[in-house]
């Protein structure tokens, strides 16, 4: 595919027709240090805690989570950089799933397709995902989520830079002529609502999140992402956006503030629902691998919320990770089992469902 993705076909292994698949996952990584990644492995992981060189514990009480790998083989980073557990467990998942697919011609399947993209940490990988090229009738992202998760309602994002331009005087001389382009930046930081922020909000509840400031007196960037589920909901916090800008920038004799908008992406909830046999078939094959069904929103998204929009439904599989986007990262070789299990139950379930 022309569009950054690395992409491959297994081939059907039967003589009908039946819905290709598609497994897709992202090769990039979130925004900490990334370079020279040293996994640890811990066999047969017992919750004693586990001490990085750097100072860094990975702790049962502070990770409850980890409980779920108990007397599994754990895999974590060296405590300097994250595993990329998000989302190469996804991508081992999926070759895991070929792989045996192919060591095992009795297992029938139709047409099955991989893509691995880059670009997903930072909402623009599946901007240029060819549809028509990958040409299957449907798709699942292998990214996030515990044992046995779907996901396919996801938030609609976008993102907000805010440039302010200050005027720096030495604060001595400052009366009436210094504007802190950063005293600028807390005023329309404060002006959000305080409780619509990540650390308040849960479930369907969308939020306003700084990411980053730099500057200084003279100038600020600002950058923030604005979710929600609801699209009216979601206009209506790029509308605040706006008029916070608006208000703060009516104080001076200037503009100030000014902010550059872009859509990330959709939540694809409603094409979905509209193939509900894509989520049966997920949960019939999560059932298959002796795993329970769960079907929750997601608070973020995937590549799969931009390939829905473009016309291929693709709701989200787990990849059996905790604690993405850190140095706490980790996943369990059983995990990504459990999720190449699930892909090849799905494969042959959707030979079997088409009889």
């Amino acid at each position: 595919m022309a569009s950054g993705f690395a992409s491959g076909t297994l081939v059907a292994n039967i003589n009908k027709n039946v819905p290709s698949i598609g497994y897709i996952a992202h090769l990039d990584t979130a925004n900490y240090e990334a370079a020279g990644v040293h996994p640890v492995i811990h066999e047969n992981y017992d919750g004693t805690p586990i001490h990085f060189d750097n100072g860094l514990e990975l702790t049962v009480d502070q990770f409850p989570e980890l409980r779920r790998y108990f007397g599994e083989t754990l895999i974590s980073s060296d405590g300097t950089t994250l595993l990329g557990v998000d989302d190469k467990a996804g991508i081992a998942g999926a070759i895991g799933a070929v792989r045996y697919l192919i060591a095992h011609p009795e297992v029938k399947h139709g047409e099955i397709k991989l893509a691995f993209g880059p670009d997903e940490e930072i909402g623009t990988g599946a901007d240029r995902f060819d549809v028509a090229s990958f040409a299957t009738d449907f798709a699942y992202t292998l990214d996030n989520g515990d044992l046995g998760q779907i996901e396919y309602e996801t938030f609609n994002a976008a993102q907000a830079t805010l440039e302010i331009q200050g005027v720096s005087v030495h604060p001595g001389n400052a009366k009436d002529l210094l504007i802190n382009a950063l005293s600028i930046a807390r005023d329309f930081d404060n002006a959000l609502p305080k409780y619509e922020r990540p650390e308040y909000t849960e479930g369907h509840q969308g939020y306003f999140h700084l990411n980053s400031v730099h500057g200084n007196t003279d100038h600020a960037t600002v950058v923030y992402t604005i979710r929600d589920h609801d699209k009216e909901l979601f206009d209506a916090r790029k509308a605040t956006f706006q008029q916070i800008a608006e208000t703060l920038n009516a104080q001076f004799d200037t503009l100030r503030i000014t902010i550059a908008m872009h859509d990330q992406y959709y939540n694809g909830a409603s094409a979905i629902q509209k193939n509900p046999q894509i989520l049966a078939l997920a949960e019939a094959g999560i059932k298959a691998v002796g795993l329970t069904p769960s079907i929750i929103p997601f608070r973020g998204g995937t590549d799969g919320s931009k390939i829905t929009y473009l016309g291929l439904p693709t709701p989200n599989l787990f990849n059996g990770g905790i604690n993405f986007h850190g140095p706490y990262e980790v996943v369990s070789t059983e995990a990504i089992g459990k999720l190449a299990e699930t892909l090849v139950a799905i494969a042959s379930l959707n030979v079997e469902q088409s009889e």
